[in-house]
């Protein structure tokens, strides 16, 4: 009877590990950048205003208030921060992936302008209403 009870309860959990594996969050390489200063106190597509003393991001590549791990491919440290902001299309152009505030690249090495990173989009740490 104990060893049926103990299996009935490890059902749910075996569930839970499969069901997040099957949900992989997108990936993307390409080159980050950091946003001009002149954006400090605008207003984000989120209506927060612009701060880069947060660890927030832009980024046309994810949804808006995403979680996503930065890495910089160089010395492999990496960053967690929030997309709250959309780039210009035209960056997207240039290899782009996402914009960062002076904190996150600080966190990330203190690149000065462009580096080459993976971004990787985490699980939420709230429950989603999708």
């Amino acid at each position: 009877m104990k060893k049926l009870l103990f299996m009935m309860m490890l059902i749910p959990i075996f569930g839970i590990a499969q069901e997040g594996s099957k949900k992989d969050g997108k990936q993307l390489n390409g080159v980050a950048t950091i946003y001009a200063k002149r954006f400090q106190g605008l207003r984000t597509a989120t209506g927060e205003v612009f701060k880069h003393t947060n660890l927030t991001a832009a980024s046309n590549n994810f949804k808006i208030n995403t979680w996503v791990k930065v890495t910089n491919l160089e010395n492999l440290r990496s960053v967690i921060v929030r997309i709250n902001d959309r780039m210009h299309p035209r960056m997207a152009k240039m290899g782009r992936v996402v914009d960062l505030t002076q904190a996150a690249a600080r966190l990330l090495g203190g690149f000065d302008g462009m580096v080459k990173v993976k971004v990787e989009e985490i699980a939420a740490i709230l429950p989603s209403d999708d």
